[in-house]
């Protein structure tokens, strides 16, 4: 159907770990990104540095230890505090100090978080986003954005959550990712949301995360891409807190295989069962 190509970024080693009764170690995470980077996947999201001691070991460890031929490993953290400066910020920090190329950076899309979760206004909220952006870049690093509670945010109130993403882009952010954190679209939904977003933001490279606690991660991420999205997250064997994120098992054979579209080298494809198996071991 399409000989564009969809990169594969790979969650496993920090939100699939979000499942109940999954716990890696620090050599543990090791071995599955070499595992992953054997498979072939653009992107392997290794932690959040600074969050827990385990994931500040991982990352210490893969600048010594990791020989990542195809994949590029990835930090994952949160804009900086409200009413902070980025360069102060300690989260901001220890994503510099965890000495990847990329980062991804995760903050609210949905004015609702903003008001509760994050308490302040829209205003700085959205500086949050474009502050963090800008100072990473500044310091060399390649930036990702995802949108969090997009999909919910912009059924609420898409001004800001257009404001979100668009604030994203301007910065700088080589991707724009947009989130079903509760996991709850649906597939036609996601076809006029990511329609809409494409158009509206013109020349942005977008992504796609989607959770799946209606059983939908697989199929919406297929949508998702049918609208245009060119990154596409997710975990081995659907691992992820509640009942999990979109299965990169099944995304990869059903864009590869079935639709044609790049993903993994295709001469790896073959290599799917064997990864399943191998992070199922290592993950108990």
């Amino acid at each position: 159907m399409s000989t564009r190509p969809v990169e594969i970024y790979d969650t496993t080693l920090r939100d699939g770990t979000q499942q109940e009764g999954i716990s890696l170690t620090a050599r543990d995470k090791l071995k599955v990104a070499t595992l992953l980077d054997s498979l072939g996947v653009a992107y392997v999201e290794g932690g959040w540095p600074g969050a827990n001691p385990k994931d500040d070991e991982f990352f210490r460890r893969a600048k010594i230890e990791l020989d990542l031929q195809t994949s590029t490993l990835v930090a994952f953290g949160a804009t900086r505090r409200a009413n902070a400066l980025p360069q102060d910020d300690a989260q901001l920090a220890a994503l510099l100090a965890a000495d990847t190329d990329v980062i991804c950076l995760v903050g609210k899309a949905w004015d609702y978080h903003v008001e509760h979760a994050l308490r302040t206004d829209a205003d700085e909220a959205l500086a949050m986003i474009g502050d963090s952006i800008e100072y990473l870049r500044s310091q060399g690093r390649r930036v990702f954005f995802d949108a969090e509670h997009f999909f919910d945010g912009y059924r609420a109130n898409p001004d800001f959550a257009m404001a979100a993403v668009r604030t994203a882009h301007e910065a700088g952010a080589e991707r724009v990712v947009l989130c079903d954190t509760n996991g709850g679209l649906l597939s036609h939904e996601v076809q006029r949301i990511v329609g809409e977003v494409g158009e509206g933001l013109g020349d942005a490279t977008l992504g796609c995360h989607f959770h799946n606690d209606t059983g939908m991660a697989v199929a919406n991420s297929i949508t998702a891409v049918l609208e245009g999205v060119h990154q596409v997250q997710g975990c081995i064997n659907g691992y992820g807190e509640r009942t999990g994120n979109a299965d990169l098992c099944s995304l990869i054979p059903n864009l590869s295989l079935k639709m044609g579209i790049e993903t993994i080298p295709e001469d790896r494809l073959s290599r799917l069962t064997t990864v399943s198996h191998h992070v199922a071991d290592l993950v108990n």
